[in-house]
């Protein structure tokens, strides 16, 4: 199976964020590069578009990326929402399944190959198990979605990889390369793309002991959470004045 053009919609998930690097637009590269990277060497006339932005809930994925995506005529779309909406106080899970069918549906309605995305499970335990619940809920419309419309689903909810917390950003929140690297080579498998990528080394995480663990949540809460709150409340986003960092179709690798 070959594609010829690709476009990567979402969040900061697939703007690759967590996987700088200082040479590309947004500083980032991230797993979508990296499967666009090989797919360019599969073919001559290859075209990637990226245009996820960082902070971007699924109606604003929905409503800025849809179209201008369609208008790209791509063989093959990436998807990625959810995240940011299922972390809010309030989230109507309904309605955003309803959103996204239909959104789905003009995707797949284009003749292109549209793979989704669930969300990863938290685990019952750390700061991410009071909204467990919704993410398990979300995870099961978008599985409806994708069986409706004929999608295909790269299942995060059921990557169970035991060193997976190694392959986290310090912020807790997104992958580093070693994880934005492990995810193009789930995208590609799920595809049934043959490629060489291999999973990158990762430093075996430091079992702290209790005050470690106590300074280190401090830190995180100053560096991340803090900020991360912040914005929340005063109605901005950290990807508020960027652009997507592929907003056309070129060539990458």
């Amino acid at each position: 199976m070959s594609f010829h053009r690709y476009v990567a919609l979402g969040d900061s998930f697939t703007e690759g964020v967590g996987d700088p690097d200082p040479a590309r637009p947004n500083g980032l590269r991230g797993w979508a590069d990296r499967v666009a990277e090989h797919l360019a060497r599969e073919t001559d006339d290859f075209g990637y578009a990226n245009l996820a932005i960082r902070g971007r809930k699924l109606p604003a994925i929905i409503a800025e990326q849809v179209e201008p995506a369609i208008a790209l005529k791509p063989d093959l779309v990436t998807i990625h929402g959810g995240g940011n909406d299922v972390l809010r106080p309030r989230v109507d899970l309904d309605g955003l399944a309803t959103a996204y069918d239909e959104a789905i549906g003009r995707l797949t309605a284009t003749g292109a190959k549209v793979v989704m995305f669930t969300i990863v499970d938290p685990g019952s335990s750390g700061i991410y198990a009071a909204v467990r619940g919704r993410m398990a809920i979300f995870n099961e419309w978008v599985r409806e979605i994708a069986e409706k419309h004929d999608a295909t689903i790269v299942d995060m909810w059921r990557m169970r990889t035991p060193d997976l917390p190694s392959h986290m950003d310090p912020d807790r929140m997104h992958l580093n390369s070693a994880g934005h690297q492990y995810m193009a080579i789930q995208v590609l498998d799920t595809l049934g793309v043959p490629h060489p990528l291999e999973r990158l080394p990762v430093e075996p995480l430091a079992e702290l002991r209790r005050r470690e663990q106590l300074r280190e949540n401090v830190r995180w809460t100053r560096e991340f959470l803090g900020p991360w709150v912040h914005r929340r409340v005063t109605g901005r986003s950290s990807g508020d004045g960027l652009t997507p960092k592929h907003p056309t179709l070129e060539r990458i690798g």
